[in-house]
């Protein structure tokens, strides 16, 4: 056949018209179609709600995750405009819900202080729903219009308000149900993850009461905070030792109001958040780059003024000053003068917002440690300690790391490695002692598994600088055999397992032991945890013969369960039951088919649902705190025992 050359003319160029573009290209406007972008969509519309909090017209905001995947959200606010506009000649509720760049954020009268920028909230969420419902109470009046994938259905109606339960006297309420060819992964919301978001904005905006009503496991939550930021600097280190009150900053430049919560604890991990007019930008940006360089500056000039040049050693540094630092920075600003980097707005761009924290966080720290110079003592004090371990874990890294005893050393001798070397096919269990370790290098696939086992309980490092870390034999074999180092030289890409799989005996010690390694992993190596890489392996409690029959139980109730069913089923049973106390105990092949064999076993993925909560437990577990974690004993004892599964395996 004669090729033919394509034609590509005017006729060639198309013009989407509506929100089309939208349905086209999803995640240009919502970062993507997975439950990432299906969560933006119910934030978008939480945040319109939330915009009419921060003009000073909404108190209450409530959302519903209701059984049929429709997405609600109710607000008391002002309701969006119903009347026609005179340009478009159509109404001002379906200018916003079906045209990009239309809403009251893009001149100053309508909102002083927004989250949006864009303009394309509630019309992108209207392109990519299946159906869409909006209610508008005003003036008493009750108006509703319905939309099918962005398409008005009809237009806007006045409804019987005493057939339609609007709970405000006056508001909007959005319903939606988010559409099955858009996200085809899911249709439900990260949950977890939207209670968090929720929670913030609660504390961001002090008074207004939020509910959430997950009907879908019959879950009704609500938060109200009156303390703002320093409600949420509390809660931050909630579980932790403080070494002062919390140093709060506000002050408002023309437009502009700086907020800003700074606290100290005696923990070796930061944790600051930033936020611009409500929203949590996760990637930072200006606002927080001026909050940095003005607490090192203000730090620094401290030192100088209360101490020689003989204890100051060395500057100070940024790394120095983030040592168990907690810090909220918030920044609300006109919605028309936002820079974010892109529309999900992760990411602040506006420079004069650098340059106007920098000066109001340095001013104020400034007198601020004159002023009360014990609060300033005890800070300058915990950092010189920080540069202390810096320079000493440095010292050990360098020691170390010198004519490559980490990167590129010869693996440990007691690991057991696997043939096969690429990561992504490759998995290696650490293992509670020698005893079950000789049985897991027995019972193994060593095609593509490894084996490394632990001798006893390693270090607690929540609170271990890395030249403790590297000095504890254990940990640093571990490091050699996961191949992509520790601390500033870590290399992400030399990781040798994608599956690191923790394999501990089912028992008190066992979970003591399981719960150190976990904290290794997320105090040190994160990243392993944040890209899934890591597991828990969930060996039988039981083994339950009879006759020639073997089964294994997982949990107590499991066990209970099949002894149930196999008396049932005779009353002349022979059954023998075997409690496993370790997994030495096991003979290799029972090892393999009931743990290692990727056919057979029930593994677990540890994930960071709530990263915030994750510091915390970890702080208070591994801390030296002691009432927080009786507290949590004494409250969860009920909940310690065997593992809780639904599987049974059986040959």
């Amino acid at each position: 056949m004669k090729k033919t050359k394509s034609a590509y003319g005017a006729d060639s160029i198309i013009v989407l018209e509506g929100l089309e573009p939208v349905r086209k290209r999803p995640a240009m406007y919502i970062g993507s179609t997975s439950q990432i972008g299906l969560n933006h969509c119910l934030n978008e519309i939480v945040d319109n709600a939330i915009d009419e909090a921060l003009a000073g017209f909404c108190k209450n905001i409530h959302i519903i995750l209701s059984k049929d995947n429709y997405l609600t959200v109710y607000d008391d606010g002002r309701g969006i405009p119903i009347e026609k506009n005179a340009r478009y000649k159509t109404s001002a509720l379906e200018l916003v819900m079906t045209k990009l760049h239309a809403g009251g954020k893009f001149t100053a009268t309508a909102y002083k202080v927004s989250g949006g920028l864009h303009g394309v909230g509630a019309s992108v969420v209207n392109a990519l729903s299946e159906h869409l419902i909006v209610e508008v109470k005003r003036d008493g009046q009750l108006y509703r219009q319905e939309y099918k994938r962005g398409k008005a259905l009809y237009p806007v109606k006045r409804v019987d308000a005493s057939q339609l339960k609007f709970p405000y006297s006056s508001g909007t309420a959005i319903s939606f149900l988010p559409d099955r060819d858009i996200f085809k992964e899911t249709i439900d919301v990260n949950y977890v993850n939207f209670k968090k978001q929720v929670k913030e904005r609660a504390y961001l905006i002090p008074n207004t009461y939020f509910k959430i009503e997950n009907k879908k496991i019959d879950e009704s939550i609500a938060y109200f905070f009156d303390g703002g930021i320093l409600s949420l600097i509390k809660d931050v280190n909630r579980g932790k030792k403080v070494l002062h009150d919390p140093i709060y900053i506000n002050k408002q430049v023309d437009d502009k109001e700086i907020e800003v919560a700074i606290q100290y604890n005696t923990s070796i991990t930061e944790h600051v958040a930033s936020f611009v007019n409500v929203i949590n930008t996760i990637e930072g940006g200006t606002h927080l780059t001026g909050f940095r360089i003005a607490l090192t500056k203000a730090i620094n000039n401290y030192g100088k003024k209360i101490l020689s040049e003989k204890d100051l050693r060395e500057p100070l540094t940024g790394d120095d000053v983030k040592e168990g630092l907690s810090a909220i920075v918030y920044i609300k600003m006109p919605a028309t003068h936002l820079q974010f980097e892109g529309q999900t707005k992760t990411k602040l761009g506006n420079s004069e917002i650098q340059t106007l924290v920098q000066q109001t966080v340095s001013e104020y720290l400034d007198i601020s440690f004159e002023e009360n110079p014990r609060i300033g003592r005890e800070i300058l004090a915990k950092i010189f300690l920080a540069q202390k371990a810096r320079l000493a874990a440095k010292a050990a890294k360098d020691a170390v790391l010198r004519k490559g005893a980490l990167e590129g050393a010869s693996l440990p001798g007691k690991l057991a490695d696997c043939t096969e070397k690429n990561p992504a096919f490759s998995e290696i269990f650490i293992v509670e002692g020698d005893s079950a370790g000789g049985s897991a290098k027995q019972g193994r696939n060593r095609r593509f598994q490894a084996i490394l086992p632990l001798r006893g309980k390693i270090l607690n490092t929540e609170r271990a600088y890395l030249d403790k870390v590297l000095a504890f034999k254990e940990l640093k074999d571990l490091v050699v055999a996961l191949g992509m180092g520790i601390g500033e030289n870590v290399d992400y890409d030399k990781l040798r397992y994608h599956k690191i799989v923790i394999m501990t005996d089912a028992d008190v010690d066992g979970e003591h032991i399981r719960t150190l390694i976990l904290t290794f992993f997320f105090r040190h190596l994160p990243f392993v945890i944040e890209k899934g890489h890591l597991y828990i392996a969930q060996p039988p409690l039981y083994k339950i013969q009879d006759g020639k029959k073997i089964m294994y139980a997982y949990a107590e109730d499991e066990k209970n369960k099949l002894l149930n069913s196999l008396n049932a089923r005779s009353s002349h049973n022979s059954l023998s039951i075997q409690r496993y106390k370790g997994l030495g105990e096991m003979n290799p092949d029972q090892l393999w088919e009931t743990t290692m064999n990727p056919e057979n076993r029930l593994i677990k993925q540890v994930a960071i649902a709530d990263a915030q909560e994750a510091d915390y437990v970890f702080s208070m577990l591994m801390g030296e705190e002691v009432p927080p974690r009786k507290k949590f004993i004494v409250t969860h004892a009920r909940l310690a025992g065997p593992y809780s599964s639904n599987r049974l395996h059986s040959r």
